[in-house]
């Protein structure tokens, strides 16, 4: 009889809890949404306009932006030449706006989507003087700039990541070079 007893206990159990696993799977509204339904995608049509009209504005100001890091590091470029050309050395102001043309240069080509592992390669000669490395600098930073007013914000410029590798690699000659 105890048997029995125990058997109708352990068959009740085994039962109810497949009772409740079977009502847990079907029940599939989401409570994060007022409406239950678990796409979060689904918003109204003027909501997903919204959101589009804003991604694009965004991405024209980002490319925007990117021009004018590219216009800033043209002037920049012609700056550091010039004042070059005229003192044979570097100054600390001089060297203050070096170091905002490299920022410049990794920005720009942060944001046409270069690698860190797409640095320029060592085969290229480098310049022979600080002056002719001022006027690669400068003649390097136009062609950028050029090259990213021919792309679009949804293109990639593979151009324009050799044009900044160049660029940040005559940064590097005038940084280090002992003169």
């Amino acid at each position: 009889m105890l048997y029995k007893f125990i058997s109708l206990i352990f068959a009740a159990t085994f039962l109810s809890l497949a009772i409740v696993g079977v009502n847990a799977q079907t029940d599939t509204t989401d409570a994060s949404t007022p409406s239950g339904k678990s796409n979060k995608e689904d918003y109204p049509k003027g909501i997903k306009e919204s959101l589009a009209k804003s991604r694009i504005e965004r991405e024209k100001k980002d490319y925007q932006e990117l021009l004018q890091n590219g216009e800033e590091a043209v002037k920049l470029s012609e700056s550091l030449k010039n004042t070059f050309a005229e003192s044979n050395q570097i100054s600390a102001e001089d060297r203050k706006k070096l170091d905002r043309l490299e920022k410049l240069a990794k920005k720009i080509r942060r944001e046409l989507g270069a690698n860190e592992s797409d640095e320029a390669d060592d085969d290229d000669e480098k310049p022979s003087s600080m002056l002719n490395a001022f006027k690669i600098l400068q003649t390097s930073t136009g062609r950028l700039v050029e090259e990213l007013k021919k792309t679009t914000r949804y293109s990639v410029s593979v151009v324009a990541i050799q044009s900044s590798n160049a660029f940040l690699k005559v940064i590097k000659f005038i940084r280090f070079e002992k003169k």
